[in-house]
């Protein structure tokens, strides 16, 4: 039975060795292997942090020109109504213009053309007045000339009246 014992039996410095070899190899570890893989870790770590904060800078810069813009816009459409609002009363302005200067034209032609209908007419009330007294004139020659019946008087008007559309014939 002694036997089976050495078999189960702890040996010290087997352990201690084991534990130096342990510890030895856990410095190496952490010397060679922790280190680097640690800078590595902590520089992509600082990597993602730069292009987190690039893309937060973007994005910010982003949401500026997108206020920017719309400060621009509203200002161009303030501008544009502005403008349009201007054309638009200066396009009132030309049209009460024009229309008053048709509308004086029109009483301008309108008082011409009664100034023209009136000697027409004044013309014409001469014209008919000489023509009254001319055929006066010719009739009163006539009735001098020989003493009238009534069958002679129709037939004395009758070309009188002849003589007055002869007569105006002439004129026109």
């Amino acid at each position: 039975m002694l036997q089976s014992l050495d078999v189960i039996s702890v040996n010290l410095w087997l352990i201690l060795i084991s534990l130096a070899n342990l510890t030895i190899l856990f410095l190496i570890i952490k010397k060679f292997l922790y280190g680097p893989v640690k800078k590595v870790l902590a520089k992509r770590d600082s990597e993602l942090n730069e292009q987190y904060e690039s893309a937060r800078e973007a994005e910010r810069s982003a949401e500026e020109s997108r206020i920017n813009w719309e400060k621009k816009l509203q200002g161009a459409r303030a501008e544009a109504e502005g403008i349009l609002n201007g054309a638009t009363e200066q396009a009132r302005h030309r049209e009460e213009k024009i229309i008053g200067s048709a509308e004086e034209r029109a009483e301008a032609i309108i008082h011409l053309a009664e100034a023209e209908a009136e000697l027409v007419r004044k013309n014409a009330t001469e014209g008919i007045k000489r023509e009254i007294v001319a055929v006066s004139g010719a009739l009163a020659e006539k009735m001098l000339e020989r003493e009238i019946n009534t069958e002679d008087h129709h037939r004395l008007i009758d070309s009188f009246i002849e003589e007055i559309g002869e007569a105006d014939d002439g004129h026109q």
